[in-house]
């Protein structure tokens, strides 16, 4: 199968201020490989039936080699297009990409990270391509023309089969287990990136108006143990908590 995965591709949260009147200002925030990137790209591997299968695509500037340093294939970088306003308009850029990549070459999977800054845009990605989405994984494999793939629900491990072409949403069960050196990445940079054109799309979710949470003081119960539990059930009934 011949896999895309997804790298790079969201703002870093830290990144974020929230000013005093309650406007959050992304200012400088530049885009960076999320925690589930790497999960990502181990499954892309996974289900790459020859080599040469596992291409990473990623948008905005500076590092495009991330995927090239852990074993990917190839790479497709779309620079001039810098981080988005949205999940919606971030799923439409991708979608975009995608469908220049593969109008060279047939394209199976697309994996991309379950990130949880970003919840809409594997779903969205997936109904801009017309293809089916599953999230939340956490391991998957080739089954002839389908994708087996598990995800964890509640205590329990669900398997579930995909036709192709699909999309896959990766959620990370624990950190990246070797990352590369850096004359891994030095090799890596010396590597041809192919170079891909995508406009800007225009906003899918418009922000009308923010504002800062109600504040509410804190409530203090003093006494023994009992006195503070039972004023405490009292408050609680007394709100319509109980």
């Amino acid at each position: 199968m011949r896999t895309i995965v997804v790298y790079k591709w969201a703002r870093a949260a830290a990144s974020a201020v929230v000013r005093q009147g309650g406007q959050v200002d992304w200012g400088g925030a530049r885009l960076a490989a999320g925690e589930d990137d790497p999960a990502a790209l181990a499954v892309a591997q996974a289900l790459a039936t020859q080599s040469g299968d596992v291409a990473g695509l990623t948008i905005g500037d500076g590092e495009t080699a991330w995927a090239l340093a852990r074993g990917a294939d190839a790479a497709h970088a779309v620079p001039a297009l810098g981080p988005l306003t949205d999940n919606a308009a971030t799923a439409k850029a991708l979608a975009s990409a995608v469908r220049q990549i593969a109008a060279s070459q047939a394209v199976d999977v697309v994996v991309i990270g379950d990130a949880t800054a970003d919840p809409g845009v594997a779903a969205a990605l997936a109904a801009e391509l017309g293809w089916p989405a599953l999230l939340g994984v956490t391991s998957a494999a080739p089954a002839g023309d389908r994708v087996t793939a598990a995800r964890r629900v509640g205590n329990a491990i669900e398997t579930v089969s995909l036709p192709t072409p699909a999309v896959l949403a990766v959620a990370a069960v624990g950190e990246e287990a070797r990352a590369p050196g850096m004359m891994e990445l030095i090799k890596a940079r010396k590597k041809p990136v192919a170079q891909l054109t995508v406009e800007a799309p225009a906003e899918g979710v418009s922000q009308r108006a923010t504002r800062l949470p109600a504040a509410a003081g804190a409530r203090l119960f003093e006494g023994d143990a009992d006195t503070a539990a039972q004023a405490l059930v009292a408050a609680l009934r007394g709100d319509g908590l109980l």
